[in-house]
């Protein structure tokens, strides 16, 4: 089997080539490597994707170039985006290009190969916006986003939908709800507090670190996804839509205090009121992705923290 991961240099999407690659599976990897945070922090991903993988760097808005890397694929994971709620603010064409662009290019490329079977693409737990009811069910309305971003991404899952009832393409959306762990990204907040910490800079606390959000172990995000994968669309129902968490809302201040712990140093924090694009908590009804393939988190935040904390100190002391 082939599979294509656009995002492939990303944090979910390296973390997926990984597993698929140790399923036997050829990975033919696409990344623009666009400089959003540390491209040394791609490259080392990409550099730990060995044998039946490939990689071309560019842009999947660049629907052309895109096209000649489809032959032989039979699925796709698409997990390619501009990420980030507040850099939409200050660079929102770079969410039209990758977000609405790059899915539309990406529906075309599944669309145009009849090799494709199924299309697994990435939406956001930012879709539900911030007055809706917790846990976040699928069946909740997702009409009232509070970023830009969060409109990019159920813009996206609007798009898919369309393409399936027009095509019949196959394709199930996964609404990821936080993601941390190893080989994680920069601007997620987990991984900037680790880094203010050591450096002794103060870190922001909304609320004083009352904000609560589902925080999902990356680990446990791959098998979600591999069990999406092993069980694809049937004719009844071509486009689904999952939420992927792990259906436990935690202290943003909690999060801080095992950062604080395993990396034997105090906070300096300083309290803002929340933005208000950012919901007070977030939670994942997960109970659909558990029906369709016995999806269970299993990792604690205090089990997961440590080992990103393991990885991070590993990572900061590399060569330059």
């Amino acid at each position: 089997m082939k599979a294509l991961v656009t995002g492939a240099a990303g944090f979910i999407g390296f973390h997926i080539c990984e597993k698929l690659l140790g399923r036997g599976i050829d990975v033919v990897g696409v990344d623009d490597l666009n400089p959003y945070y540390d491209i040394r922090l791609k490259q080392a991903r990409l550099a730990r994707l060995g044998q039946g993988f490939s990689f071309h760097q560019l842009d999947i808005a660049d629907h052309d170039a895109l096209l000649k890397l489809g032959d032989g694929v039979e699925v796709i994971f698409h997990v390619a985006a501009q990420a980030g709620v507040r850099y939409s603010l200050e660079n929102p064409f770079a969410y039209a290009s990758a977000n609405l662009t790059g899915h539309l290019s990406i529906l075309e490329l599944a669309r145009q190969t009849s090799s494709v079977k199924h299309l697994i693409y990435a939406s956001s737990s930012s879709v539900y916006g911030t007055g809706s009811t917790l846990p976040y069910s699928e069946h909740e309305r997702a009409d009232r986003p509070s970023s830009l971003y969060a409109a990019t991404k159920r813009a996206d899952e609007l798009m898919s939908a369309s393409y399936t009832h027009l095509f019949g393409l196959k394709q199930t959306g996964l609404r990821f709800f936080t993601v941390y762990g190893p080989w994680g990204r920069p601007d997620m907040a987990y991984f900037g507090f680790a880094e203010a910490i050591i450096a002794g800079r103060p870190i922001t606390l909304y609320d004083e670190g009352a904000l609560k959000r589902d925080f999902t172990y990356i680990d446990d995000i791959i098998a979600g996804i591999m069990g999406v994968f092993d069980h694809p669309p049937g004719d009844e129902q071509r486009h689904r839509v999952f939420n992927i968490g792990n259906h436990r809302a935690e202290y943003v201040r909690d999060l801080v205090a095992l950062l604080e712990t395993h990396l034997g140093r105090e906070a300096i924090t300083v309290s803002q009121p929340k933005p208000a694009a950012d919901p007070v908590e977030t939670c994942a009804d997960i109970s659909a992705l558990n029906a369709l393939c016995g999806y269970v988190p299993t990792t604690r935040l205090d089990e997961g923290i440590p080992r990103f904390v393991e990885w991070y100190q590993g990572w900061k002391r590399r060569p330059a």
